[in-house]
């Protein structure tokens, strides 16, 4: 078993470092100047280099390269003593832990990583980051757990009523606003519908965040500005839930030990409850896991047409603004949930069936 786990891991840590080098190599081919983007209109030549130096772009690539693997590295080399280095140990930048030194300059660290500071605002992005994922978090967990519990209940409805009108009904629905209508027109309707033309029989705002500032009480709380935008998410696993659900339970209920139950005596609320129930559950609990980091990365066209403070909004910013470091910043730490999320379904399969660690 700890074969097993230090596989996927050792896998996970690979596709990471894949996502890393294309994410440098992907960004640094763009057009566009940052020190531009930083200066606006005061740029002149001497600030525009000064900018250069400080962001490296004076180096060439593959040091820049290997620069940036070192400041995401968790433990990292780095200059502590001559402030003009281009790997100078920066209290600004860095918050770290010497493990020990290398000659009369140099010392390995231990320290969070760093991605970098906004073009425009000169925060640094894992601020930026801290500030904004939060509210995804809760925005996707939301919309997984609507699609869930609505997308189990319709499924088994679907599958104990096969052909009947509300299945085909429920098909269709699926089929059209599930998984053919993109979350960026399904949230536009859901928005008007619900926020606006029916707004004074649901109290739902067409826009707003989980926290609101009041002029009184500052911060506060604000869940019903939660609803709409997670039902808008969560629509798509939704969909794909229900006809898992459905498809499963049916393969479940023509195996041999369902007839024998039926044979039996048993009610058929019990035979679904107590037995076919937990055996069809298995590819729907695959599906969730997997939606899960989907949805955080898939948010982005929800939070902005809610105006919902999350990263995928803040990304959506940035790339108007072309601040490069947020968005690549966010696509990392994307990536990292996707990897993580894979990694954990992976070993709890080793887990629950050996089959899977054989394989």
């Amino acid at each position: 078993m700890v074969k097993f786990i230090l596989k996927k891991i050792g896998y996970g840590v690979v596709v990471l470092f894949g996502v890393i080098t294309a994410v440098f190599f992907l960004f640094n081919v763009l057009p566009g100047d940052p020190a531009t983007v930083m200066l606006g209109q005061r740029a002149n030549k001497e600030a525009v280099e000064a900018i250069h130096r400080d962001l490296g772009f004076n180096k060439p690539v593959y040091e820049r390269y290997f620069n940036y693997l070192n400041d995401l590295s968790f433990i990292s080399v780095h200059n502590y003593k001559n402030a003009q280095s281009f790997w100078y140990l920066s209290p600004e930048k860095y918050n770290w832990t010497p493990l020990f030194t290398i000659g009369t300059q140099k010392a390995v660290v231990f320290k969070l990583p760093y991605l970098r500071k906004s073009y425009i605002t000169k925060r640094n992005v894992s601020e930026i980051i801290k500030n904004t994922l939060p509210e995804t978090a809760v925005l996707a967990f939301s919309a997984i757990i609507i699609a869930s519990i609505i997308g189990i209940f319709l499924g088994i409805i679907s599958a104990t009523k096969k052909n009947s009108w509300f299945d085909n009904i429920t098909f269709v629905l699926a089929t059209v606003f599930g998984m053919s209508a993109p979350s960026f027109l399904v949230g536009l309707v859901i928005m008007y519908l619900f926020g606006y033309l029916l707004s004074s029989y649901t109290g739902l705002s067409p826009s707003g965040s989980l926290y609101e500032y009041d002029v009184w009480n500052g911060e506060v709380l604000k869940l019903k500005n939660l609803i709409l935008p997670a039902i808008t998410l969560g629509i798509r696993p939704l969909s794909i839930v229900i006809q898992l659900t459905r498809s499963s339970l049916l393969d479940v209920l023509s195996q041999d030990y369902i007839r024998t139950a039926k044979a039996k005596g048993l009610a058929f609320k019990s035979i679904i409850v107590k037995h076919a129930l937990k055996n069809a559950l298995n590819p729907v609990v695959t599906a969730i896991s997997g939606w899960f980091a989907g949805l955080m990365a898939g948010s982005v066209f929800v939070e902005r047409i809610f105006s919902w403070k999350g990263i995928g909004n803040e990304v959506v910013e940035a790339l108007a603004k072309n601040d490069l470091p947020i968005v690549m910043g966010a696509t990392l730490i994307f990536a990292t949930i996707f990897v993580i999320t894979n990694i954990v379904v992976d070993i709890v399969y080793g887990i629950l069936d050996p089959r899977v660690r054989v394989k």
